[in-house]
Parts: C-alpha cells; sequence; structure tokens
C-alpha cells in the first residue's frame, strides 16, 4: 500500500510539473484572436523577481530579475507596459510586455510601496513611505518629475478618474492628505503639478482607498481601528455640481463609518454603488453603501480575509481568505455565500483575467499563483497552479494584440 500510495504521488506531482511548464488545454476557455497575448506580473518580495505567467496558455513565461524587495504592480491602460515598485531599492522597473524584458529603471525616494497610474497613461504616482513624500513620475520621459510632502509613512497614493485628485493614505500619522493634481505641461493653466488642497486625521493606520467612478468620494480603511472613513471630494469649480452647490468646490469629511476589526482592503464595485471591507481581525466582510455612506450589513466570511474584487457585472464578490488557504464566493444580489474554492498556502492578491473566465490568487507562503475558472458547470473551480517566487505580494494582468 505505502509502495502505490508512493508512486501514485509521485505520479501526481509528475502531471502538475509538467501542466505548469507545459501550459493547460486552451479549449477548456473561449478563444482568441490570431496576436492576443495576455500575461499576468507577480511582484515575488523575497526573491527581487516578477514572475510572468503566460494566461493564454496557462504556464510560466518567464522570471525577470528587479530591485530589492518588489511590493506594487501596475499597468499602463493605453501603453504595453507595466510597474513594479522596488521597495528597499527606492526605485520603479518598468516591464515592457511586447518583449517581457526591464525596458527602464526610474529612481523615486525610500521604501515605496504603490503605484497608480492616471487613466491617460502619461503619469503615475507613489507614495515613499520611508521619506514622507509622494513622487510623480512622467512616463513618457521615464523619469521623476515632482515630490511633494505627506504624512508620516504613506502607504497608498490613489488618482481620482478625472485626474484631478491623488488621496494619500498616511499610516504613520493616522491621517489622509488630499493633493489637487496640476494638467499636463501643455495645458494652458500652468502651475505646480501637487498641492496639498486638503488633510484629514482620526483614521488609525490608514492604508487602502478607493475612489468611486465619478471622483465624487474616497474611502479610506483605518486599519488599525474598525472604520472607514468617507470623504466628499472637492468638484471642478465649473461643473454642474459645484454650479448647484458651491460648498462642494471644497474637499469634506463625511463621515467615520463603523465596520469589522482591522479593516486592510476595500473592494469597489465597477457601478461605484458598494464598497466591501476585508475584515481581516474579525473574519468578516462590511457592505457599505455609497450612495447613504452608511454600512448596510456585515457578515462571515472566512479566516483572516486580505482582499476583494468583484465581477465587471457586478453581481459576484471573491474574498481571499488568508488563514483559510481558500477564496470565499459570495452572491451580492443574492445577499449569501455561494461556496469556497481551495487554493494555495495563504491567499492574498486577486486579479482577474481579461474575460474574466479566470480568477488568479497569490498565494503568499506557498509561492505560487492559483488559477481559477469563474465559469463551469460546476460554478468556481480550481484548474491548475501555476509557479511564482518566494513571497508573492501583488499581481497585474496585461492583454493586448501583438503586430509583430
Amino acid at each position: 500500500m505505502q509502495i502505490l500510495r508512493q508512486s501514485f504521488l509521485a505520479a501526481l506531482t509528475a502531471a502538475t510539473l509538467l501542466l505548469a511548464t507545459s501550459g493547460c488545454r486552451r479549449s477548456h476557455f473561449p478563444d482568441v484572436p490570431p496576436g492576443y497575448r495576455e500575461f499576468a506580473y507577480v511582484t515575488n518580495g523575497a526573491a527581487n523577481t516578477v514572475s510572468v505567467l503566460d494566461i493564454v496558455n496557462f504556464r510560466q513565461d518567464r522570471t525577470l530579475e528587479v530591485g530589492a524587495n518588489p511590493s506594487g504592480i501596475a499597468v499602463n491602460p493605453l501603453r504595453n507596459e507595466v510597474y513594479a515598485v522596488n521597495t528597499q531599492s527606492g526605485t520603479i522597473s518598468v516591464i515592457d510586455t511586447e518583449n517581457n524584458r526591464i525596458a527602464a529603471t526610474i529612481g523615486v525616494h525610500r521604501q515605496p510601496y504603490f503605484i497608480s497610474v492616471e487613466p491617460s497613461g502619461h503619469r503615475a504616482y507613489v507614495a515613499n513611505s520611508g521619506s514622507n513624500t509622494v513622487s510623480v513620475i512622467d512616463l513618457d520621459r521615464r523619469r521623476e518629475i515632482a515630490v511633494a510632502g505627506t504624512g508620516e509613512q504613506p502607504g497608498l497614493a490613489r488618482i481620482s478618474p478625472d485626474m484631478r485628485s491623488l488621496v494619500v493614505t498616511n499610516r504613520g500619522s493616522n491621517s489622509v492628505s488630499i493633493f489637487a493634481v496640476a494638467p499636463r505641461e501643455d495645458s494652458p493653466h500652468p502651475g505646480p503639478i501637487l498641492r496639498l488642497r486638503a488633510a484629514f486625521p482620526g483614521c488609525p493606520g490608514a492604508t487602502d482607498a478607493v475612489i468611486l467612478p465619478d471622483s465624487s468620494k474616497a474611502f479610506v480603511a483605518c486599519s488599525s481601528g474598525h472604520q472607514v472613513m468617507a470623504i466628499s471630494l472637492s468638484a471642478a469649480p465649473d461643473s454642474w455640481a459645484a454650479r448647484q452647490d458651491p460648498s462642494l468646490t471644497a474637499d469634506h469629511l463625511l463621515a467615520l463609518l463603523d465596520v469589522g476589526q482591522t479593516p486592510v482592503h476595500l473592494a469597489l464595485k465597477p457601478d461605484g454603488g458598494e464598497i466591501f471591507v476585508s475584515n481581516f481581525g474579525s473574519d468578516s466582510i462590511s457592505e457599505i453603501s455609497t450612495y447613504t455612506n452608511e454600512v448596510s450589513n456585515t457578515f462571515a466570511i472566512g479566516s483572516k480575509p486580505v482582499q476583494g474584487i468583484v465581477s465587471a457585472d457586478n453581481t459576484t464578490l471573491y474574498v481571499s481568505n488568508f488563514g483559510a488557504d481558500s477564496i470565499s464566493i459570495y452572491s451580492i444580489d443574492d445577499g449569501h455565500l455561494i461556496g469556497n474554492v481551495h487554493t494555495g498556502s495563504a491567499p492574498d492578491a486577486l486579479a482577474f483575467s481579461a474575460d474574466e473566465h479566470v480568477l488568479l490568487a497569490t498565494n503568499a507562503h506557498s509561492g505560487d499563483v492559483a488559477v481559477i475558472r469563474t465559469q463551469s458547470k460546476q460554478g468556481p473551480t480550481l484548474f491548475t497552479m501555476l509557479p511564482a517566487g518566494k513571497s508573492p505580494n501583488a499581481i497585474a494582468v496585461k492583454a493586448f494584440t501583438s503586430t509583430r
């Protein structure tokens, strides 16, 4: 019996390795057009690398050497580039996705963690936790063009969809900074790129933040406590909203909303109507209405929920349970848990493939990525596992059609 069991495990291991290196059958998924390419980029914090995963053929494409302790990663929406933040090196690695190579390295400041790319694809914003600053990067010229002081230990700098407001969360000073962002240099209204517009104290351990699609509000997770801060963002002086109510031209605090303990991540529905808060310390998810600025529901989800993501049709929430080695699936319309999918050890960051037929989950402890089919007769199921590096902590997906 022992010999049979060993033979079975050996065969299973060999099959898994073959699957990871040679790829899975594309016939399980919709066809893609000629020249279509899609890759997932995973920052491996303890390996100083970025893993490139081929999401068309479901295999590892290559591993890129970057700076020390890569953390955040972001995609340019208009250009075939991806940007990895190297926390210990104080740099940004520019990845050319056409060739999957490092095209440039941009210096910023001490201990950057997160990068946000504006919708135009021309600028990016980096919070430098070790220097209490935020950097503005010109992505066309691949260099820093401005730097501004923030609160203590800024962890995140997120640009609004209208590109007028930059929201910075300051973990060390328990505050949120709001900057006005000047238009590009070819604008007829020149001025400083960043101007501090408002600051809001009273958000212990401020970490994650989301901004509504209409750029009217920001919500910030106060991770050292049990609240989410809701902020009204300044409207443009010539906008319809400002003409109706001149007070809307100033940023102001709307509410501090009680959620669960240690809220670490905010998942915004694509339509902007609701936010789902991952309460790491109380094994729950809180649902916030962005229209009323109220918590409508809190429900148990799994051990140590750390991140959530909502499908494009606004119907389904997926939550990575760091302490349960699973992904929970929650039906937003029906208001109940659909089921759970087992992953590797300590699932963390999540990302959809472009068509959302696949959900990718990085596993922090096992150093791999779970590939979950979102659409099948059995419901969401684990399809395969792809190798990453040591301590993967962020993931981004880029899809494009190559002309070569």
